[in-house]
C-alpha cells in the first residue's frame, strides 16, 4: 500500500547483480526537516531558559546598567564606590600584557554591572516570594479591602508588571508549607465532629492523640526534610499514589470530560470542525513550547504555578503491573485517529510547515471516506485502556512489544494527542433536557472502545460537528485542560472561522499523502483479553447514571447581590440538597487549587462543616444524622474565562457547559458545576444505578430546589 512505503526512508531488493537500494526522497526530506526542527526547538528552549532565568531582567536592562555605569565613569562619578578598581586589580596577570588600562577598566565595569544586575534580580525574586506568602486578601469580605492588602497589591503589581513568559514566576512562587501536626488534627476533628455521635467522636479523639504522640513526630520529620529538598513535598506523591498506582479502570473512575459550546454552531461539517480545532491545538502547543502563553493570575495579580502545562501534549499513561508511568515526549508531529474500528496516523506538518485547517479537513475527510473494514481484533483494542490496569499491562507486554503491533502502538502513544471520529450526533437541544446528559455520557466513556483513555486527552468529534474532550487525570487538573479548551474554541470561531459552505477557509493541497492506516496482528488469545476488558468497562459504563442540566433561575449576578460567594452559595445548596435526598449529612470533598505555591496541584476542602449543618437544620429542621466516612459527595467547580479572547457579554450564546466526572463512592454522588454567567449555572451530577440510595436526576432536582430556597432567604420581606 502507498501509505506503508511512506514510513521508511529506503527499501532494498536482492538481485543477481547485488543489492538494489531505493531511496524515498519524501521520507528523507521528513527526516532532515525533523532534525532541523528539533534543533530549532532546542535553541528556542535555550533562549527561553536564559530569559526565564533572568526575569524580570532582560538583555536590554543589563545593557542599561552597563551604560549607566560607563556613563557615570566618564562623568568622573564612581557609583561603584571603589568596586570597579577592586575588580580591576584581580584581572589575571597573564591577561594584562594584552589589555590596556582602559580595556581592563571596561571589563571591570562590565563585571561590576553584571553583578549589580544579578543582585537586583535576586532581590526582586526574594521580595516577590515574600509578598506572595501573604494570603490575608483571601479572607477579606468583598468590597472591604484592608489597607495592608491594598499596599500589598500595589507592590505585587509593581514587581510583576513586565511582560512575563509562561514560567517566569516559577522560582518566585513560595513553597507549600508543611502544616503543624497539632493544627492538622485540630482541623480534622472539627471536620468530623458534626458527623459523629459523642461515643464515636471520643474514640476519634483518642486515636488522634495516639497518632500525635507516637507516629506523627517521625513522619513530620520526613515531611519537613522533603520540603527542604523538593520544590513541593506532596505533588509527586499525589500523582503517584492517588492516580498512577490505582489498579481499577481509569475510565469513569479517574478520567473526566469537557463539553463544547452548546448554544451555537458555526458548522455541522465534521471534518471541517476537526481541521480548525486540531490546527488551533497545535498553534497552542507552539505557544506553549515557546512559553508565549501568559501565566494565569488570580485576581489579575497573583501568579499561579504553570508546571502542569508541560505535559499537556505528547503524553501517554503507560500501564504497569504495580504502577503506571507517564511517558512524555518533547515533540510529536502527528495525531492518532480512530474511526469505525480503524486506527490511522495523520501527519500535522508538511516539511516544517503546520498543515492549514483546510488541509487537515481533507485528511480527516479521507478517513471518513475510507470504506475498508477493521482488521481482525482491531475494532476494540482501545477497550484495553478502559479495563483493569494489570490486565492491560500484561497484554501490552505479551502482544504489543514487538512487530506490527508495537509499531502501531508506538504511533498512538507517541502522538500529540488522540482523535476519535464518532458516527453518531451529540449536543444540547433546549427542547430535550436529556440530550445534555446523553452528550456527557458519550464524552465520559463512549462505547468503551472508541476512546484511548491513556492519552493525555482524546479529542472527540461527533457527526454533527460537535466536539468534546476526554482527559486523563494524572498529568494535570481540570483548569489546565480548560485553559487549552478556551483558547481552541475562541480561535476556532473568532480567528479561523468557516466558509459559507461550512468548510474550512482556503483550498486543500491534494498532493498531500493520505493518512497512514495502522496495521495490527491480533491473535485470538489477545482478542479474548480485549473482550474481557471490554466487558469490565461496559459493566462500569452501564452502571453510571449522569444527569446534566442548565439552571436558569439565576446565576452569579443574584448571588453577588446577596453579598455571598457564588461557590459558597452552591456548596451550601449541595449540602441542603444532599440532606433532602438521603436524610443525612456526609463527608464532602471539594477540590481546591494550591497553584499559588510552586508545583501545587489540588487540596481538599471539607465543606460539610458544623456551620453548614446548622444552616441546613435551620432550613429543614431535621431530627437525625449518621456517620459517613467515604467521600459520598465529591464536588468540583469548573474554571472558566481564564483567558479573555472574546467578550462573553457580547457573545452570550458562545457558552460551554463545563464538564464532569464519575462518582467517587459506589453509593455517592459526583457533582461538577460551572457558574457560567450572571444568569446561568451548569451542573453535571453522576451516580451509579447499582446503588439503591442514589439517583442522579432526583439529586439534581433537589439541587435546583435548594438553590431557589436559599435565594429566597435573601429576599426582603413583603411590605405590611
Amino acid at each position: 500500500m502507498a501509505e506503508a512505503h511512506q514510513a521508511v526512508a529506503f527499501q532494498f531488493t536482492v538481485t543477481p547483480e547485488g543489492v538494489d537500494f531505493q531511496l524515498s526522497r519524501e521520507a528523507l526530506k521528513h527526516v532532515c526537516l525533523s532534525g532541523i526542527n528539533s534543533w530549532k526547538k532546542r535553541l528556542i528552549r535555550i533562549k527561553n531558559g536564559i530569559l526565564r532565568g533572568v526575569y524580570p531582567g532582560s538583555p536590554t536592562s543589563w545593557l542599561a546598567v552597563v551604560m549607566a555605569t560607563m556613563g557615570s565613569s566618564y562623568c568622573n562619578v564612581d557609583i561603584s564606590m571603589g568596586m570597579i578598581c577592586f575588580v580591576r586589580k584581580y584581572i589575571p596577570e597573564g591577561c594584562r600584557p594584552y589589555l590596556t588600562l582602559q580595556s581592563r577598566t571596561l571589563i571591570s565595569m562590565g563585571i561590576f554591572s553584571t553583578g549589580v544586575w544579578v543582585t537586583g534580580i535576586f532581590l526582586f525574586r526574594q521580595t516577590l516570594k515574600m509578598l506572595l506568602t501573604y494570603h490575608g486578601w483571601m479572607f477579606e469580605l468583598h468590597g472591604q479591602t484592608s489597607r495592608i492588602t491594598k499596599i500589598w497589591a500595589i507592590c505585587v503589581r509593581l514587581l510583576s508588571n513586565r511582560r512575563p513568559m509562561l514560567y517566569s514566576f516559577q522560582t518566585s512562587l513560595p513553597k507549600l508549607p508543611v502544616p503543624k501536626v497539632a493544627a492538622t488534627l485540630k482541623r480534622y476533628l472539627e471536620s468530623v465532629k458534626p458527623l459523629l455521635d459523642d461515643e464515636e467522636y471520643y474514640r476519634m479523639e483518642v486515636l488522634a492523640k495516639e497518632f500525635q504522640e507516637k507516629t506523627a513526630p517521625r513522619l513530620q520529620k520526613y515531611l519537613v526534610l522533603k520540603s527542604w529538598w523538593a520544590t513541593n513535598y506532596v505533588s509527586d506523591w499525589w500523582e503517584e499514589y492517588i492516580y498512577l498506582r490505582g489498579r481499577n479502570p481509569i475510565m469513569v473512575n479517574s478520567n473526566y470530560y469537557v463539553m463544547d459550546f452548546i448554544l451555537t454552531s458555526h458548522t455541522n461539517v465534521q471534518a471541517a470542525r476537526l481541521g480548525n480545532v486540531v490546527h488551533a491545538m497545535i498553534m497552542y502547543r507552539r505557544k506553549l513550547d515557546r512559553e508565549e502563553i501568559k501565566p494565569v493570575m488570580a485576581l489579575g495579580i497573583v501568579p499561579m504555578c504553570s508546571y502542569q502545562m508541560e505535559r499537556m501534549f505528547n503524553t501517554t499513561r503507560i500501564p504497569g503491573k504495580e504502577t503506571d508511568v507517564l511517558q512524555h515526549l518533547l515533540d510529536s508531529r502527528h495525531v492518532a485517529v480512530y474511526h469505525k474500528g480503524r486506527f490511522y496516523k495523520v501527519w500535522l506538518y508538511q516539511g516544517s510547515q503546520l498543515l492549514k485547517p483546510r488541509d487537515l479537513e481533507m485528511q480527516f475527510q479521507r478517513i471518513l471516506d475510507d470504506s475498508r473494514p477493521p482488521l481482525p481484533g482491531e475494532e476494540k483494542i482501545a477497550a484495553l485502556t478502559a479495563g483493569g490496569r494489570v490486565q492491560w499491562a500484561e497484554a501490552r507486554q505479551a502482544y504489543f512489544s514487538t512487530g506490527k503491533n508495537k509499531a502501531s502502538l508506538d504511533a498512538i502513544e507517541k502522538a500529540a494527542f488522540f482523535v476519535t471520529v464518532d458516527e453518531e450526533a451529540q449536543g444540547y437541544d433546549p427542547e430535550d433536557e436529556a440530550s445534555l446528559s446523553l452528550y456527557g455520557k458519550a464524552l465520559l466513556h463512549g462505547n468503551c472502545y472508541n476512546r484511548w483513555f491513556d492519552k493525555s486527552f482524546t479529542l472527540i468529534a461527533f457527526k454533527n460537528g460537535k466536539l468534546g474532550l476526554n482527559t486523563e487525570h494524572s498529568w494535570a487538573d481540570a483548569p489546565i485542560i480548560g485553559h487549552l479548551w478556551e483558547f481552541v474554541l475562541a480561535t476556532d470561531i473568532f480567528h479561523l472561522d468557516y466558509a459559507d459552505s461550512g468548510h474550512c477557509q482556503g483550498k486543500p493541497n491534494h498532493s498531500l499523502a493520505p493518512p497512514q492506516r495502522l496495521q495490527w496482528e491480533i491473535p485470538e488469545e489477545c482478542q479474548k483479553i480485549i473482550e474481557s476488558s471490554y466487558q469490565v468497562a461496559k459493566a462500569l459504563a452501564d452502571d453510571v447514571e449522569l444527569y446534566c442540566f442548565q439552571f436558569l433561575s439565576f446565576g452569579k449576578g443574584l448571588i453577588k447581590r446577596c453579598r455571598s460567594s457564588p461557590d459558597a452559595f452552591v456548596q451550601i445548596a449541595l449540602q441542603l440538597a444532599h440532606f433532602r435526598d438521603k436524610g443525612k449529612f456526609c463527608l464532602t470533598y471539594e477540590a481546591s487549587m494550591t497553584r499559588m505555591f510552586r508545583d501545587g496541584r489540588t487540596e481538599t476542602v471539607r465543606s460539610c462543616t458544623a456551620e453548614a449543618m446548622a444552616f441546613v437544620r435551620a432550613v429543614s429542621d431535621p431530627a437525625y444524622m449518621v456517620l459517613s466516612e467515604p467521600w459520598r459527595l465529591s464536588t468540583s467547580q469548573t474554571a472558566q474565562f481564564q483567558i479573555r479572547m472574546f467578550d462573553p457579554e457580547k457573545y452570550p450564546n458562545h457558552l460551554a457547559a463545563g464538564g464532569g466526572f464519575g462518582p467517587v463512592a459506589d453509593d455517592g454522588y459526583g457533582v461538577s458545576y460551572m457558574i457560567a454567567g450572571e444568569n446561568t449555572i451548569f451542573f453535571h451530577v453522576s451516580s451509579k444505578f447499582s446503588s439503591s440510595e442514589t439517583n442522579a436526576q432526583r439529586f439534581g432536582n433537589h439541587i435546583r430546589q435548594a438553590l431557589v430556597d436559599i435565594a429566597a432567604l435573601f429576599e426582603p420581606p413583603p411590605p405590611k
